[in-house]
C-alpha cells in the first residue's frame, strides 16, 4: 500500500463513509460495537483495506466479521457515490490487532515494572562483597610512600633512593 497524498484523501473519505455507513444503514444483529481505526488504499486506488475493532468477546468478533462481509456489497456501492471517483476500490475488512497488542504490551510493562521492584527491594539489602570502595585512591599512595624492592630486599622510596632498613 503506497501512500500518495490523494490515496491518504481516498482512504480518509472512505474512512468515514464506512463509518457512517456502519453507524445508519447496516442493521445486522451480528454486528457489534465497531469501530473503524484506518483505511489504506493503493496507489491506484483499486483496492482499500478497511481495518476495525470490535469491542466485546471472540464471538463478537466473529460475527461482526460475518456481517462485515455480507454488507461489504452495500457498503462499497455507497463509497463509490460519494466518494466520486471512476472506479470504485474493492473493500477489504481486517480486524485491527490493535487492542490485543496493546492489551499485551501492558501485561508486558507490567511484569517489568514488578521485576524492577523487586530488583530494588534486593538492591536496598545487599551488601558489597568486599570493601565498599575496591579502587585505590591517590591518598593512599602517600601513606604507603615506601614499598619493598622483591629482588634486592632492601626497601626504597620512591625516589628510588635506599634506605637502610632491614
Amino acid at each position: 500500500m503506497v501512500d500518495h497524498p490523494r490515496a491518504r484523501k481516498v482512504a480518509d473519505r472512505i474512512q468515514q463513509v464506512v463509518a457512517q455507513m456502519l453507524d445508519t444503514r447496516v442493521k445486522d444483529p451480528r454486528l457489534g460495537f465497531v469501530t473503524v481505526t484506518d483505511v489504506r488504499v493503493t496507489g491506484d486506488l483499486q483496492h482499500a483495506s478497511v481495518f476495525y475493532t470490535v469491542l466485546g468477546d471472540e464471538e463478537a468478533r466473529a460475527g461482526t466479521a460475518a456481517a462485515l462481509e455480507s454488507a461489504k456489497g452495500l457498503i462499497r456501492s455507497e463509497v463509490g457515490k460519494q466518494i466520486g471517483i471512476r472506479l470504485t476500490p474493492t473493500l477489504e475488512f481486517v480486524a485491527d490487532a490493535l487492542p490485543e497488542t496493546a492489551g499485551h504490551l501492558e501485561e508486558t510493562l507490567r511484569r517489568a515494572a514488578q521485576r524492577d521492584a523487586e530488583l530494588a527491594a534486593l538492591a536496598a539489602s545487599a551488601q558489597y562483597a568486599g570493601d565498599a570502595d575496591p579502587y585505590r585512591r591517590p591518598d593512599d599512595d602517600l601513606a604507603d610512600d615506601s614499598h619493598v624492592d622483591d629482588v634486592a630486599g632492601t626497601a626504597t622510596s620512591d625516589d628510588g633512593a635506599a634506605d637502610d632498613r632491614p
